[in-house]
């Protein structure tokens, strides 16, 4: 993918090397307020922020290839908010830019504890998109899907979460999911497939200005199909069992994030609709 380091986005926070300091449970929490009491100092506040240090890797040795990535990621964060702001003044609406937090091993989040383990994800509550930049390694060595353009596309996936908190879809579905508790994972499905439909309208305007380089294509399609949950399921268990997916299959993914790059309209994601795969 064609790009340029810059100035890093007034939307990115770094927190890496940071403890995530939310392991201590409702008893360690209370041991602190007593001590808070008793020492007349406040040692809550801050509490999983960890020590600030320039650059906010809090003393962490960072190496110049991640760094570059940190780099990377805040262009596709601007770059994603440039394109949304666009699509949403288009229809007479704002957009709110949500925030994206890099993060080691754990974080705080709006929606609880963040572990490294469970990949990226977004917190509609606190409009902000988490990522430990170790999943990209995972994603190259233990998934096969290598290159800067099956990065940007993950991070375009949480991006379109933000999208669909914006438009109030992520509230309607939570809402569907408490009447319709036999269908909370094939509406799961749903939402994610709109998510890689979102991610490939972004898509779709970076190669209309020129920003896609040969087989950049090629690397998001690869990593949409990596994570497909058809694909996971049989690598970690050996079967493969629909009705427990959250995200779709290999096909499902591709097929959207396909539909939203050739269209680059939001109205071709309607994974919603009646009869949709």
């Amino acid at each position: 993918m064609r790009w340029t380091p810059g100035k890093r986005s007034a939307n990115l926070r770094d927190l890496r090397g940071a403890s995530g300091g939310a392991k201590l449970g409702v008893g360690g929490t209370v041991i602190l307020l007593v001590l808070s009491l008793v020492f007349g100092k406040d040692l809550l506040s801050g509490l999983g922020q960890g020590a600030a240090t320039p650059g906010g890797q809090n003393g962490r040795t960072s190496s110049p290839e991640e760094e570059r990535l940190v780099d990377f990621v805040s262009f596709v964060l601007d770059d994603t908010e440039a394109v949304w702001k666009q699509v949403f003044s288009q229809k007479g609406q704002a957009y709110p830019a949500p925030q994206l937090t890099v993060f080691t091993d754990s974080v705080r989040s709006g929606c609880g504890i963040g572990e490294a383990a469970m990949g990226p994800f977004y917190c509609p509550a606190d409009r902000t998109a988490y990522i430990d930049l170790g999943f990209y390694r995972e994603l190259k060595a233990r998934f096969g899907a290598p290159g800067d353009f099956a990065q940007a596309y993950v991070l375009a996936h949480e991006i379109g979460h933000h999208v669909q908190n914006v438009l109030g879809t992520e509230r309607r579905l939570r809402q569907l999911q408490a009447a319709r508790p036999g269908e909370k994972n094939a509406l799961s499905v749903k939402m994610e497939l709109q998510a890689d439909c979102f991610a490939g309208v972004w898509a779709h305007s970076t190669a209309k200005r020129d920003l896609l380089e040969a087989g950049d294509v090629e690397e998001a399609l690869r990593a949409a199909s990596a994570i497909g949950d058809d694909r996971l399921q049989k690598a970690a268990t050996g079967r493969v069992n629909p009705e427990t997916w959250t995200h779709g299959s290999s096909a499902q993914r591709v097929t959207w994030f396909k539909r939203g790059m050739q269209g680059g309209r939001v109205e071709d994601c309607d994974t919603f609709a009646e009869g949709t795969p």
